[in-house]
């Protein structure tokens, strides 16, 4: 026989075993069982899928193993900080399994599929087979003893006294009662939960994101917070700010998000309607950062200081409100970082700094930075703790400006970054740029994303997009927040629908998707636009504006009445739950939502053409409802305040735009 060559010498061709023979050297139990089509999974595993606190998280995963032998599987979790937890799987047909758990806690967490053929589970079915077709199954004992006294040795705690007292019960026992032990379905479960860990199975481990109830429901104000006061050509201050909060309380928000509260450049600044250079006395766009009185963790002199903002959150927390703060990653030319940190910008061949431009725009008053200059740990790590110090104001809520303009790496690293130490932080992407970059975003971390609910006004424009951001795969990890309009975007249905057409935009808004929004003057129904632009005229973010907030006209109790409808019925809480109805009318909008076990199920109704009334057939989903075809129903009108009942699914509605172009139904109770 040749020896064996030496530790240290590299075998030769036929010295090496075969890749056969590898595989079967490396072959244990546990490879006898394949996990496919594991959902959710996002990109293999890449991206984490998202939850809220408390609320159930389903898996589902075809487990496949060779033989006739019985699976048994769970769901195992784990956070960082040590906590885990397993439920066990149940087969649902053709080798697809479900499980479900609800994450308790807001962090994050890993989760892995565990599965392996169930020795006892496999031997009680056969052998019960066996005793009925009055075959001997006396070695059949013996082989299902020795599997409950295994079982015993790997367990611990109750679980395992209660094997051991099973063993000795059987010891003696009549051989009928011995079998029926046996066979009890709780023997066989203890038994079965406590495996060889060698025929244990593991799937990839899959990352889940826990947010808190806000990340996904929410109602949203933003305030612009110079054009709160009452004083024409000043700015208003946090006081004034703080004064408007009883009246936004009212309306039902509870969210309050200010764009950018930072020193404004003095270098290139603004003037009104966005004209190239501002007259005197002109405040120039608050999206221009920096100046000598700071940057992105100083104060508007105007507004106050840092302690009047402060206030101004302990305000909002007073009443139940959070505060959002815009994070737009830029500055004006006049921005301290330019000095302190020459080398975060670009420049031009003659020197001079680079402008921000979308051409054949140009923004003269604003400069952005590099992302991958020389010195750009730097930069991500200031970018990082100015969010951190902002945190520590108390705010915990972030619209992140064109994150897609920035690199999804570095998103990816700042949003796990902040929330390793703030689980609680939420990040809304205003990202109106092309669908899969809207979606990578919201995988690489973003709580929340704007989406193309503003320009979608049809029946069939919203059927399918709604379709698609309730039903796909985008589901799992994108939160839509619909903003009816922002300071950026006057939609052309609101410059010519009048007030009905802010109605309509709102209820869609608001019970479509369960964070949702709007820009300050919506209220009021303002619509005065640049001609043949989606902008608004002599728009605030290039001057002060004095607003009259009870103006005549406004919907501020209608949006009063949306918001507290919305807070009052947990399944307008939800996206995945929206399901569309017909109705015979392509004006007319049909949608509901309801809970799992149809305890809450809300109906809404919306005339899309805010110019004429319209009348349709809709067609309530009877079988939903779980209701005969000729088994009466009651529901409440919960904007007109009244009741009534129907019988059958065919049921006529008729919907005057400035009188009631929406109409939001409940089903109060069945017979």
């Amino acid at each position: 026989m040749a020896a064996a060559p030496a530790p240290d010498a590299n075998p030769s061709d036929s010295d090496r075993p075969s890749t056969a023979e590898s595989r079967r050297a490396a072959v244990t139990p546990a490879d006898r069982i394949a996990f496919e089509d594991i959902y959710p999974e996002i990109d293999c595993g890449c991206w984490p899928a998202k939850r809220e606190a408390g609320e159930p998280f389903d898996v589902w995963a075809d487990i496949l193993a060779d033989g006739h032998e019985q699976l048994r599987a769970r769901l195992v979790w784990r956070t960082a900080t040590g906590e885990s937890g397993s439920a066990a799987m149940q087969p649902i047909g053709n080798d697809r399994w479900h499980g479900q758990f609800a994450p308790p806690r807001n962090t994050r967490y890993r989760y892995v599929i565990e599965a392996w053929v169930d020795a006892y589970g496999s031997w009680a079915h056969d052998t019960e087979v066996k005793h009925r077709a009055h075959q001997p199954i006396g070695l059949e004992i013996i082989e299902g003893e020795r599997l409950i006294e295994q079982a015993g040795d790997r367990a611990d705690g109750q679980d395992r006294r209660r094997l051991q007292a099973i063993v000795a019960a059987l010891h003696g026992a009549d051989p009928t009662v011995r079998l029926a032990l046996m066979l009890d379905a709780g023997t066989v479960a203890l038994v079965g939960a406590y495996p060889d860990a060698s025929w244990v199975a593991r799937s990839r481990e899959l990352p889940l994101t826990i947010d808190r109830e806000a990340a996904r429901f929410a109602a949203w104000y933003e305030m612009v917070p110079r054009s709160q006061g009452r004083l024409p050509g000043r700015s208003a201050t946090f006081e004034d700010c703080i004064a408007r909060l009883p009246d936004i309380k009212a309306m039902g928000f509870d969210t309050v998000y200010l764009p950018p509260i930072h020193p404004i450049g003095e270098i290139n600044r603004k003037g009104a309607n966005n004209a190239v250079r501002a007259e005197p006395g002109e405040p120039g766009s608050f999206y221009a950062i920096g100046s000598r009185h700071g940057g992105h963790t100083a104060i508007e002199p105007g507004l106050g200081t840092l302690e009047d903002f402060r206030r101004f959150v302990a305000a909002c927390e007073a009443l139940g409100i959070e505060v959002a703060l815009d994070f737009a990653v830029q500055a004006a030319p006049d921005h301290p970082w330019i000095k302190q940190h020459p080398d975060w910008f670009r420049y031009r061949p003659d020197g001079s700094i680079r402008h921000a431009e979308n051409p054949p725009k140009r923004y003269e008053d604003i400069v952005n930075v590099d992302f991958f200059s020389s010195d750009a740990e730097g930069l991500w790590h200031e970018l990082r703790d100015t969010v951190l110090f902002w945190i520590q104001q108390g705010v915990k809520v972030f619209r992140v400006d064109n994150p897609h303009t920035k690199p999804v790496a570095f998103w990816a690293w700042l949003i796990d970054s902040v929330q390793q130490r703030h689980p609680e932080v939420i990040f809304l992407a205003e990202a109106f740029t092309r669908p899969k970059m809207m979606r990578l975003l919201a995988k690489a971390g973003f709580s929340q994303s704007y989406t193309y609910f503003t320009w979608r006004n049809s029946k069939a424009e919203l059927t399918d997009y709604l379709t698609e951001l309730s039903q796909s795969t985008a589901k799992e990890y994108l939160r839509p927040n619909f903003f009816a309009n922002t300071p950026d975007i006057l939609p052309p249905y609101l410059q010519t629908g009048g007030r009905p057409a802010f109605m309509v935009r709102l209820a869609l808004a608001a019970t479509l998707s369960p964070a949702y929004g709007i820009y300050n003057g919506f209220e009021l129904c303002e619509a005065t636009a640049l001609p043949g632009r989606e902008e608004y005229a002599d728009s605030e973010k290039y001057e002060f504006k004095v607003w009259d907030w009870d103006r005549p006209g406004n919907i501020k109790p209608f949006i009063a009445k949306v918001n507290a409808i919305r807070r009052a019925n947990r399944a307008l809480h939800h996206l995945r739950n929206l399901r569309f109805h017909p109705a015979e009318n392509d004006q007319v909008l049909f949608y509901s939502k309801s809970g799992d076990d149809r305890a809450n199920a809300v109906f809404v109704v919306v005339n899309l053409d805010p110019h004429h009334v319209q009348n349709c057939m809709i067609e309530m989903p009877l079988a939903l409802l779980g209701l005969a075809p000729d088994q009466p129903y009651l529901l409440d009108d919960l904007l007109q305040g009244h009741s009534w009942s129907w019988t059958g699914a065919r049921q006529h509605q008729q919907l005057v735009p400035e009188r009631n172009p929406v109409a939001i139904f409940r089903l109060h109770q069945i017979g």
